[in-house]
């Protein structure tokens, strides 16, 4: 198997498993169930799913779930390798522009991020996805 069809198997594994985090969402408002997988460079993968709060501020993202449980299991030296988003309502759906952010505290710049487009499932670097990230320098 060469790299890249090993790269895109390993992605489509990630994906399965984010499909798997979506069946376990909380979205008794808005129905619309998420899931994110996302392999550290330990090669540990931790998955998460959005929870909706009736309060619409208060809902977390499928995607900053999984990387808070990230955090909370192996601790805040991890490093992301690979994301993969997947939902159930065969919509389009990009990492909303926090979890980008949050992310890109965590991820490598050229890390595979997959998640559902229009036509099908898209992949791109997160570099590609936040190419302007906030950062601050601290000494």
């Amino acid at each position: 198997m060469n790299d890249s069809s090993s790269t895109e198997t390993s992605l489509l594994s990630l994906l399965d498993r984010a499909r798997q985090a979506a069946l376990h969402s909380y979205a008794p408002y808005s129905s619309f169930r998420v899931g994110a997988a996302l392999r550290l460079t330990s090669g540990e993968i931790v998955t998460g799913t959005n929870v909706e709060n009736v309060s619409f501020g208060l809902t977390i993202c499928a995607e900053r779930s999984a990387l808070v449980r990230a955090v909370s299991q192996f601790g805040p030296d991890i490093c992301v390798e690979a994301v993969a988003i997947a939902n159930l309502n065969a919509a389009a759906s990009p990492p909303c522009g926090a979890c980008r952010q949050v992310l890109a505290e965590f991820i490598l710049p050229d890390a595979p991020v997959v998640f559902p487009a229009m036509s099908g499932n898209r992949t791109m670097t997160f570099r590609e996805l936040l190419p302007l990230a906030f950062e601050m320098k601290l000494k």
